[in-house]
């Protein structure tokens, strides 16, 4: 996976980051809101002697730093290449953030996160929520169809992708209450939570969700 985001602002500044599958290298020293025991999340399975840090926060820091003073309303031109398309938009900050943001977590090496990393392969930048809930089901069926293949028993009620949006919402909410401390500005914040709604819709709402996707794809034909 190569993926680079590039932010043009009106002002002409322009930023660029580059996600991998492997998780950036970062200069120390880190801040000590990127320290694994600052605001750890409650259902973080390491331990500080063996990861000091915590990798999502680590993943993200470049970009904190980046925004941590522009607000999220504002307008920004946004280019998103990978190795078979270019996707643009014109958009807000808190938009682009979101969807930079829930790529890097993905790729970031914190085995929580790490559910998503198969997702990340297949990256959708400025995906809608009807959208996240359609790829985050047809992966997850997709996955227990393999299942299946292997004489595992699948999971075709999609419990554990509740439980999965569960898990990721305990680490959202952490993550941000660790940069709510450096930031200035809202973007990454609203980035942040814009990101746990998405995933809080699959745990608390699925079903509904399911719904009005049936409705579309019945009135589709």
């Amino acid at each position: 996976m190569n993926v680079n985001y590039s932010f043009q602002f009106q002002d002409g500044r322009q930023v660029d980051f580059k996600v991998t599958s492997q998780p950036s290298e970062v200069d120390s020293p880190l801040p000590s809101w990127a320290r694994l025991e600052h605001c750890q999340c409650s259902n973080c399975p390491l331990k500080p002697e063996e990861s000091p840090h915590c990798p999502a926060a680590t993943e993200i820091l470049p970009v904190v730093t980046a925004f941590k003073a522009d607000e999220a309303y504002q307008k920004v031109d946004v280019s998103v290449t990978d190795e078979r398309r270019t996707y643009s938009k014109s958009t807000s900050l808190e938009e682009a953030l979101r969807s930079l943001l829930g790529l890097k977590m993905a790729t970031s090496g914190c085995p929580v996160l790490g559910e998503l990393r198969s997702m990340a392969v297949h990256h959708l930048p400025f995906a809608s929520t009807d959208e996240f809930i359609m790829r985050s089901v047809s992966h997850y069926l997709l996955q227990q169809y393999f299942a299946k293949r292997n004489h595992k028993e699948p999971d075709w009620e999609l419990q554990g992708l509740v439980e999965r949006n569960q898990r990721l919402q305990l680490v959202n909410q952490a993550l941000w209450q660790r940069i709510h401390s450096v930031c200035e500005g809202d973007s990454n914040l609203k980035a942040l939570l814009n990101f746990f709604s998405m995933a809080s819709s699959v745990s608390f709402s699925l079903e509904s969700q399911l719904r009005k996707l049936e409705s579309k794809m019945e009135g589709g034909g």
